[in-house]
């Protein structure tokens, strides 16, 4: 049978809209539900999709790059609507960075029967009608003409429907732009134009320099010792140190750990907030290219001659260790406590003859944990720890209950309760030797199916609570000279992750123009204490 272009184009768009925009439906249906009423404006909402998707491969196609472009967009909107039917996520920039910053080990994770399935029936099987489809050959002309009648009549119908229903779409465009954040595969596109955007870069990165004034005091015979611990995916209220009626916390609440219960992340992926917490900038003013063209918190620590190390068993450190000793303890080779996976607890294997051999100068230590990362949480701790059953062993959360999926995320809590009092241990063993302190702070956190929502990566903007609120503590030593009182004082105050970088270079004794005091979490024992208001810069709303 053979098939005019502009058939071809609205055969493709009825397809992505009935096949591929479900998630998009399911949620207009939440706001505005089937009922005589909005029976007209939901039509309206499928037909007005319909067109603006014909107009768009109208404008982008021709004769010669149709298929491809078909082809290619068939797979993207099936592989996105898989994930945002299964885990309520939406392919914004900042999940197109996580997607692309994700290794083999994490992509393999996702892998599931069902994500099989649903890329043939939606992208295979459609694929297979395209390629084999006989196009009707006509003159540019004639072609020109079909594709601005078409394209025209889109227009048309797209402004009529707004009229007709204009009191709708107003609190459409108005009081629920979330909504629009799930059409498929236009706000993917619309994600990914914005994401090369903001990072194509044509040359080469320079790196600007950064507190090349930082020196570490002078006449200072106490050395320091920090290991900050950047944590995966944990949120603040499974922390039973924060009120968590479950036991997620019995080693660290032995301990006289202090834990910042309201601490907020940067961004809602690892991808953005790991370099962002590290940088000088907040949240408001940082971005990617911003990060990689600024030196950051560990450059400035070594430029004040302090050793720095980096132990990773997380994908990588998302450029932020680029300019530091780097080590991936995701590696059998590398890591020695692996089972079905390397475990956290074996960044901790070797790390007492790497400071007995830093003779000179204070260690700041960095070890970035894989902690919660999901779906499979069941993954993420040895066997000995799952404590909380029954539990979820599947990444296809369709499959568990909420409660095994609560169980298997608590129990991995449990691991990286236990892996930071080994963390504590350690420094308690160096306590003679060091100021020691250890610092915990997670990338982001968690949904675990609150409204229906899995994971993380949403928009900052409509992101829930559960994806901001983040856990964080201090643990400091005998001797490590910081007010304790008025940290206990502070530890209910609300901070975000932009407080890192000035809280560390205080904690290290520093001295460069680029620290901020009022920004420092950690208060001296000569600290005046401030007010909220003037520590906290980025609340993380």
């Amino acid at each position: 049978m053979k098939l005019t272009q502009t058939k071809l184009i609205l055969l493709a768009s009825f397809f992505f809209v009935a096949f591929d925009n479900l998630a998009f439906f399911r949620h207009v249906l939440a706001v505005y539900p089937l009922s005589v009423k909005n029976i007209g404006f939901l039509a309206s909402l499928a037909v007005g999709l319909t067109c603006v998707i014909t107009l768009f491969l109208t404008l982008i196609t021709s004769r010669y790059t149709l298929k491809l472009i078909l082809i290619t967009l068939l797979f993207a909107a099936a592989f996105a609507g898989y994930f945002m039917n299964n885990y309520n996520v939406v392919i914004d920039a900042t999940m197109i960075d996580n997607i692309l910053q994700t290794d083999i080990g994490e992509s393999s994770e996702l892998l599931s029967l069902k994500l099989i399935v649903s890329l043939f029936l939606f992208g295979l099987l459609p694929t297979m009608f395209i390629f084999t489809a006989d196009i009707e050959r006509v003159s540019w002309r004639r072609s020109l003409i079909a594709r601005m009648k078409v394209g025209g009549a889109c227009v048309v119908v797209v402004f009529a429907m707004v009229l007709c229903f204009s009191k709708f779409y107003t609190s459409f465009f108005r009081e629920h732009k979330p909504l629009r954040y799930y059409t498929n595969p236009t706000y993917s596109i619309y994600s990914a134009g914005k994401y090369i955007s903001e990072n194509l870069n044509t040359g080469t990165v320079v790196v600007a320099s950064l507190g090349e004034d930082a020196r570490a005091p002078e006449g200072n015979a106490d050395r320091q010792l920090i290991i900050l611990v950047v944590g995966e995916a944990a949120r603040a209220d499974h922390f039973s140190l924060n009120g968590y009626p479950r036991e997620t916390n019995p080693l660290l609440a032995r301990e006289d750990v202090i834990s910042m219960s309201a601490m907020y992340s940067c961004g809602t992926s690892t991808a953005h907030s790991v370099p962002c917490m590290f940088s000088i900038y907040g949240r408001d003013q940082y971005s990617n290219r911003k990060a990689e063209s600024t030196e950051n918190l560990l450059d400035v620590l070594q430029h004040a001659e302090i050793n720095v190390l980096w132990r990773d068993n997380n994908s990588d450190s998302k450029g932020v260790a680029l300019r530091v000793a780097y080590q991936d303890y995701q590696k059998p080779n590398v890591n020695p406590v692996c089972d079905s996976e390397c475990r956290d607890e074996g960044m901790l294997v070797g790390l007492q003859e790497y400071i007995d051999g830093q003779e000179e100068g204070d260690i700041m230590i960095v070890l970035h944990q894989m902690g919660n990362h999901g779906p499979a949480y069941y993954k993420r701790y040895p066997e000995a720890f799952e404590k909380f059953t029954p539990v979820c062993r599947t990444n296809q959360f369709d499959e568990c209950t909420n409660e095994e999926i609560v169980n298997a995320y608590d129990n991995a809590i449990l691991y990286t309760d236990y892996f930071l009092s080994e963390v504590i241990t350690l420094l308690k063993e160096n306590d003679n030797s060091f100021e020691t302190a250890m610092v915990y702070l997670s990338d982001h956190g968690e949904s675990l199916g609150e409204y229906g929502v899995y994971l993380h990566g949403l928009p900052y903007a409509m992101a829930p609570e559960a994806q901001k609120h983040v856990a964080a503590l201090f643990w400091l030593g005998e001797h490590f000279d910081a007010d304790v009182d008025l940290l206990r004082q502070r530890a209910s105050l609300r901070y975000s992750q932009d407080n890192l970088f000035h809280t560390i270079l205080g904690m290290m004794e520093v001295e460069t123009e680029v620290y901020e005091q009022n920004m420092d979490i950690v208060p001296g024992d000569n600290t005046i204490p401030v007010l909220q208001d003037s520590i906290v810069r980025n609340q993380g709303t």
